[in-house]
């Protein structure tokens, strides 16, 4: 898109928005890359940025319950290398998202991100419907931890001081079901929602991606780096592609 296209795009998202009263958005890596967390699947993503320590194992099993339960010093070794975003910060593209809340205008965020950075932001009404790395667990006696345990143990494989139980992240891996909770408050939240903003992902990761088709409004605007595709159904539609964070950033700006 040239600038001039992006430009019209920005100030139509606007004019959707501004119109808005119940505005959802469902995001993806995509949201985070700016913020300098590498996305999964690109072609500069964390899969395609693999050490030697794991080149051996496929890139979706190292974020497995398989893996975790067969093979956990690999886990856990992956994870502290890769997942560690404790001193990243929120971008353009939460902050705005965030003022949106504030505003009234936003009713919530789902997201397929761990990195908790809508929270930072600002966003109170989010769906982490892939959990988050905020928050750890015994997987033995439900004894909850902080954010740091993971990633300050000295073990190789993190251990609950009061049972010795192996101490988990609450993300939803590989070979698990996705939070009933956190799924549940997503989907009545689109399906109530008279505008829906899907921006950051490829609509690829399912179950996530499929609970947009409990869309029922008549906005939609998809922000992307790369065309979706997707079927649109809704009668007021813009898709923009282009950074995320400048997109949202200039739109907020001008309501």
């Amino acid at each position: 898109m040239t600038d001039g296209v992006i430009s019209e795009k920005i100030e139509q998202l606007a004019g959707l928005i501004e119109k808005s009263g119940d505005i959802v958005f469902f995001g993806g890596a995509g949201v985070s890359t700016e913020s300098g967390i590498p996305d999964f699947r690109s072609k500069d993503g964390l899969y395609n940025r693999r050490d030697v320590r794991f080149e051996n194992y496929r890139p979706e099993y190292l974020l497995s319950r398989d893996c975790l339960e067969d093979h956990p010093e690999v886990f856990f070794e992956f994870y502290r290398q890769k997942m560690d975003t404790r001193k990243t910060e929120p971008n353009a593209a939460h902050y705005a998202l965030a003022e949106l809340e504030r505003r009234g205008k936003l009713k919530a965020v789902v997201t397929q991100n761990i990195d908790s950075l809508h929270q930072r932001a600002g966003s109170k009404n989010v769906f982490e419907i892939h959990g988050t790395t905020r928050k750890n667990y015994c997987a033995k006696c439900g004894e909850k931890y902080g954010e740091d345990f993971i990633f300050d143990s000295a073990e190789a494989i993190p251990r609950c001081p009061k049972c010795g139980g192996v101490v988990r992240c609450d993300v939803t891996l590989y070979g698990e079901a996705l939070p009933e909770s956190e799924v549940e408050g997503a989907v009545r939240a689109i399906a109530s929602a008279d505008m829906l903003i899907i921006g950051g992902t490829s609509l690829t990761v399912y179950p996530a991606a499929s609970y947009v088709g409990y869309f029922r409004g008549s906005r939609l605007a998809i922000i992307n780096k790369e065309p979706l595709g997707y079927p649109v159904g809704s009668e007021e539609f813009v898709e923009i592609c282009a950074p995320i964070g400048e997109v949202l950033g200039r739109a907020v700006g001008l309501i």
